[in-house]
């Protein structure tokens, strides 16, 4: 039952991570996968907030970490666009990616853990 809990959240996850893609080039344009960044920043949170909760049973854990945030959040599709703005000469926008990807990252999972304690209580 476990990897069937997993699979419908990578499905979510993944259906999630297009949506946002296609919704951030609406907004934003194509110049800079802004897509890309967020979902990473939004499932570094997500994650975050699971690991930390105690309360979660261990389906709940296995659909929203492993399926839902594997599907979600895109460190290949973030290292393909980097190699594609290095390509195109863009190394600013590069660093940028990498940068921010990996920093506010970071913050949001510190915050999601911080989260997650706050719901244990």
């Amino acid at each position: 039952m476990s990897y069937l809990w997993v699979a419908i959240g990578g499905a979510v996850g993944s259906v999630a991570r297009h949506a946002m893609g296609v919704w951030s080039v609406s907004v934003f344009g194509p110049a800079f996968p802004w897509g890309t960044l967020m979902v990473n920043v939004l499932g570094s949170f997500v994650i975050g907030v699971v690991a930390s909760t105690t309360t979660l049973n261990d389906d709940l854990k296995l659909f929203l970490a492993v399926g839902l945030c594997g599907g979600f959040t895109t460190f290949s599709s973030l290292s393909l666009q980097t190699l594609n703005l290095i390509q195109a000469g863009a190394w600013g926008a590069a660093a940028l990616n990498v940068g921010g990807s990996v920093i506010l990252c970071l913050i949001a999972v510190g915050l999601g853990v911080l989260a997650g304690g706050l719901i244990a209580r």
